[in-house]
């Protein structure tokens, strides 16, 4: 049973050991400055269980740092591994082996969002997925796409908008919203890259799925 707690309200789903979507430990960059591009790996400060697996995941900068995601402190999508490009970036992994099996990048702004859509109908029970924004991650996402992607927990789909920057963890066969979740909209009054908000992290430990 999966168990979570927000606040004093809990939910109870099925099939997810521990709190897939308790507590993001998100944090925000400050600075004006575009944050250099890192060709070495992500460390994360978070210990988790051994029936857990840990993440981090880095929004894009502007239109010019592509996002990164690392599982168990091991890079799976980022620059150096030419896998992460502009719209929202997928990692999908196997909910009880923690093993990667799929990625990819989907254009929002000027590309097609129909493989997206195929990608998110394939992903099978059990599995755990994480997205992150690089540029323009809306114009060109369906309410079918919103739909799939609320299906695995996410509560700020709905409201993503131009160039919004957004980060998340969800579940394929979770029946709760993730807490595992950032999301920051494009406001030129606070924006950080002039036309673009400041990138977001977020890192957390997912649990093993089970049967």
């Amino acid at each position: 049973m999966l168990r979570v707690t927000v606040g004093k309200t809990r939910m109870t789903g099925r099939n997810f050991r521990g709190n897939l979507f308790q507590g993001s430990d998100a944090s925000s960059q400050s600075s004006k400055t575009l944050p250099k591009q890192s060709a070495g790996p992500c460390i994360t400060t978070r210990d988790c269980p051994e029936d857990h697996f840990s993440f981090f995941i880095q929004s894009g900068a502007a239109n010019v740092v592509a996002p990164k995601i690392c599982i168990q402190n091991k890079l799976v999508l980022g620059t150096v591994l030419n896998n992460a490009g502009y719209g929202i970036n997928v990692v999908i992994l196997n909910g009880k082996t923690g093993e990667v099996t799929k990625t990819g990048h989907f254009d929002m702004y000027s590309g097609d969002v129909k493989p997206l859509i195929e990608l998110l109908q394939s992903i099978e029970e059990g599995s755990a997925v994480l997205m992150a924004s690089y540029d323009d991650p809306s114009s060109k996402l369906t309410e079918e796409a919103k739909k799939l992607i609320s299906e695995l927990g996410s509560s700020a789909v709905q409201s993503l908008g131009f160039r919004d920057n957004w980060v998340f963890v969800g579940g394929k066969g979770a029946t709760v919203k993730s807490n595992f979740e950032k999301y920051l909209k494009n406001d030129n009054t606070k924006n950080k890259y002039e036309n673009w908000p400041e990138l977001i992290e977020l890192q957390g430990c997912i649990p093993k799925y089970l049967e």
